[in-house]
């Protein structure tokens, strides 16, 4: 009989369980001593190692001296997005010697299982290891309830059902999933992707018995798989509860987005009972449904959604309207509602170091960033200029606002007060090329809306001509502020959301220079 029961391993596990990687045994045991202090459920992807039988006795060594680990063997083979190179004769082996060295749990995907001669999945569980039978798909998020069916035979002490989110909504069908089978409460239940941020965060909420983290961010061991520590302390996944309100930045791209740390320090600044997610939204029709169906109280609302999304609002404030942009949507009665925070969090800044009455600004760009900066210092007075690369588009700016269009080649003869850059190039993860050269920087003052990085090409520009600059973070900040007070009804603290953005700012830019040139990526799993 299996000497670890579910009823004692329920006891034991936690709601996060962290995947430690490593190319060595005594790299894994440094990142797992670092780890077990703050959350010892852990995962040892043995199929990172290059002999995993070797490990096997220092591994045995770590877990006699931490009684208080729960651990999971997992050594998945590369023809189910693992990297273990061996055959199935070797994989079982490796995790039957697993049961034998201190292991509680040893995950087999489904495939192998299916593999198996009869008598041979008795042999490891006769080692006495609880056993979780995966199944991954790296396509898509289809027929959960066929999966299941498939790996319920196994009678496992876990069913682990990992598919990937192609779309927001994606996630809503695996949560209802896990919902539906809660009379199984031995179902882990997550979405891989970009998309699936929100199953990782939400889905314990929906009954999954646990989900996984990565040790640290940068040693994922699947595609959006999040740091252990932001898990627990950004998203609170402790405290997610069924009275959780559920806010979102929905954009694309929204990898790079520092709004949910953002907004989640002054949730729980505040003690506000919410968490905030990153929502990768590739088409409209997707995050509405999904805002419905979670059903997600407010929006922040980022390229390329904030025109596409005023034709589905209630009601917007008379800013929005005249825009023609919202990047805030509320939530009530089943109905939306536009606001529009960029505004203020553009010309607030600006007015602090000069008038903008009579002022000279040069816009780059004809989006909903664009629209907000044009619209905002026209309102103050300010004769504005647009450089778009579609001149078109900046026309029909031009005239909706009263302002004019300029052509490049006219920038080096012009002289401006300010010059605005609402585009996206010089934003982490984009690949553009500069708008402006050095010869084009003919003004007093230079603000660049993006702010991630902390200094974009433009603004480094503009510091080697000794121009003063406005960062993005003052913006990003300012109007954040405002969409905070919209959701909660409560002041925001500011200077708490500031730290946490420009800490995080600086902590991604010294990542960036300490981080080798990366090499050819390999399909990775859960």
């Amino acid at each position: 009989m299996p000497s670890v029961t579910p009823q004692f391993l329920r006891s034991r596990i936690g709601k996060v369980c962290v995947a430690i990687i490593g190319a060595t045994p005594a790299e894994m045991l440094e990142k797992a001593t670092a780890v077990v202090k703050e959350t010892p459920f852990l995962e040892f992807r043995l199929d990172y190692l290059e002999k995993p039988l070797l490990a096997l006795p220092k591994l045995k060594h770590f877990l006699s001296d931490n009684t208080a680990v729960t651990a999971i063997a997992t050594c998945r083979r590369a023809a189910n997005g693992g990297k273990f190179s061996g055959n199935l004769v070797a994989e079982m082996e490796i995790l039957s010697k697993a049961g034998t060295s201190g292991f509680h749990i040893v995950d087999l995907e489904l495939e192998s299982a299916e593999s198996l001669k009869k008598g041979e999945l008795q042999k490891l569980r006769e080692t006495g290891v609880a056993l979780i039978i995966s199944h991954h798909d790296f396509a898509a998020t289809k027929d959960l309830d066929g999966i299941f069916k498939r790996i319920e035979p196994f009678h496992p002490d876990f069913i682990k059902i990992v598919p990937t989110a192609k779309s927001l909504t994606d996630n809503v069908t695996l949560m209802r999933f896990i919902e539906r089978m809660d009379d199984h409460s031995n179902i882990v239940g997550i979405c891989m992707g970009d998309a699936g941020i929100i199953s990782r965060v939400l889905g314990l909420r929906a009954g999954s018995a646990f989900t996984f983290a990565a040790a640290t961010a940068g040693e994922e061991t699947g595609p959006g798989q999040i740091a252990a520590r932001t898990l627990i302390e950004t998203y609170r996944i402790d405290q997610v509860d069924a009275a959780t309100k559920v806010y979102g930045v929905a954009g694309n791209p929204i990898r790079s987005s520092l709004s949910p740390i953002m907004m989640n320090t002054a949730f729980r600044r505040e003690t506000v009972n919410a968490v905030y997610l990153a929502l990768q939204a590739n088409k409209l029709a997707d995050l509405l449904k999904l805002v419905h169906e979670i059903p997600i109280q407010g929006l922040s609302v980022t390229m390329p959604l904030k025109q596409e999304i005023m034709a589905h609002l209630e009601k917007t404030d008379p800013l929005s309207a005249k825009i023609g942009a919202c990047n805030t949507v509320l939530r009530q009665d089943g109905k939306l509602y536009g606001f529009n925070t960029d505004v203020a969090g553009i010309t607030g800044p600006i007015e602090k170091r000069m008038s903008l009455r009579g002022a000279k600004a040069l816009v780059l760009g004809a989006g909903g960033a664009a629209r907000a900066a044009v619209f905002g210092m026209r309102d103050k007075g300010a004769e504005v200029f647009i450089l778009n690369r579609t001149s078109e588009t900046a026309q029909k700016l031009a005239k909706q606002s009263g302002s004019k269009t300029i052509k490049k080649d006219a920038l080096s003869k012009t002289t401006f007060d300010v010059i605005v850059n609402a585009t996206p190039v010089g934003m982490a993860g984009v690949k553009t090329t500069p708008i402006l050269e050095a010869a084009d920087l003919n003004t007093k003052l230079v603000f660049d809306l993006v702010y991630n990085p902390l200094e974009t090409p433009l603004l480094r520009l503009a510091r080697q001509q000794s121009i003063s600059i406005i960062t993005g973070i003052e913006m990003f900040v300012q109007q954040g502020a405002r969409q905070f007070e919209i959701f909660t009804g409560k002041p925001a603290p500011e200077e708490e959301m500031l730290r946490v953005v420009i800490h995080a700012l600086r902590q991604q830019a010294e990542s960036i220079a300490e981080t080798p040139a990366p090499a050819a990526k390999t399909k990775k799993a859960s």
